[in-house]
């Protein structure tokens, strides 16, 4: 008898374990369903906020760096030595939209350095050095024709920051029609189009006219914001001073407004390349520059600012 009240008694505590598993399951549910209702109408008012009228500000970047040290490791062909790199990208963004107009302002910035120290070698260079530097300001202002097409002009500078500002540096100014065939995408095309070239004496560039295509996608996907950019400039009068610059950031909130970010950027211009196998190569003429592909690219810890 003893072992049967036993018995009994270890099934109803059973029971009621397994009911209140049951019961808590389905109270988890209940309260994740509610969080994403919620977070549904919350991305609704903000979709809303988003849609009036005004300012809109908003900036985001990357960080991202490691250092090494080495003491006496011989399978190295520096065994006493530190490495370094640091980087920082940043965008930055100033949208005013209107019933009538608009007026987009970006910037970014994009800066790495690198060192490398080799301690049994008292003549090399131990300092911080640019392994990256771009610079990018533009401002676009369009008066609405209809719903998804403007009248537009942008103002475009691009340079270095950290060495060598604006030498070379690249001014577009011109005019023509923006369309925005969805929210987050900008499409300029502006075939009236001056690319205006600055450097110094020593350096060989030369400005001239023609069209710019800009192409601007950004998308927030919950946690994860994506901005992809592509400036382009077709020169009418070779295809020798065209040029173009595309840069993408990525990145992902893990805490707050702390995060992953991933950043690369591809550009290609003829006339940078000539100005830099210039050196080697005095006879070179421009027409048989070798243009190779230019990249960069920058993973590490990514902020945000609303």
């Amino acid at each position: 008898m003893k072992r049967l009240f036993m018995i009994i008694a270890l099934f109803g505590i059973t029971f009621v374990n397994a009911q209140t598993k049951e019961e808590l399951l389905a109270l988890k549910k209940e309260k994740t369903d509610s969080i994403s209702k919620l977070k549904a109408k919350a991305d609704a008012i903000q979709k809303e906020i988003d849609g009036l009228p005004g300012w809109r500000i908003k900036a985001f970047g990357t960080i991202g760096g490691n250092v090494s040290g080495y003491n006496n490791w011989y399978s190295k062909e520096s065994p006493n030595s530190s490495v370094g790199n640091f980087g920082i990208n940043v965008n930055a963004y100033a949208i005013r939209i209107e019933d009538k107009y608009f007026w987009k302002n970006y910037a970014n910035v994009n800066i790495g350095w690198v060192k490398f120290d080799d301690k049994d070698n008292s003549t090399d260079e131990s300092s911080l050095k640019v392994a990256t530097d771009v610079f990018t300001l533009s401002s676009l202002y369009g008066r609405r024709i209809t719903k998804k097409f403007a009248a537009s002009a942008l103002a475009e500078y691009r340079s270095t920051l950290a060495k060598n500002f604006n030498n070379p540096g690249f001014l577009d100014l011109g005019i023509g029609g923006t369309w925005t065939p969805m929210e987050n995408l900008v499409v300029v095309i502006h075939p009236l189009n001056y690319n205006f070239v600055f450097s110094n004496s020593e350096n060989n560039y030369e400005s001239s006219f023609g069209a710019k295509v800009v192409v601007d996608y950004a998308k927030s996907f919950g946690n994860i914001n994506f901005v992809s950019n592509l400036s382009a400039f077709l020169s009418y009068k070779s295809s020798d001073y065209s040029n173009y610059t595309w840069t993408n950031s990525l990145s992902y909130t893990i805490w707050k407004n702390l995060g992953l970010g991933f950043d690369f950027g591809l550009r290609k211009n003829k006339q940078e390349a000539y100005n830099y196998q210039l050196a080697g190569d005095p006879d070179l003429k421009l027409a048989d520059t070798d243009n190779k592909l230019q990249s960069y690219w920058l993973f590490g810890l990514n902020f945000k600012f609303d």
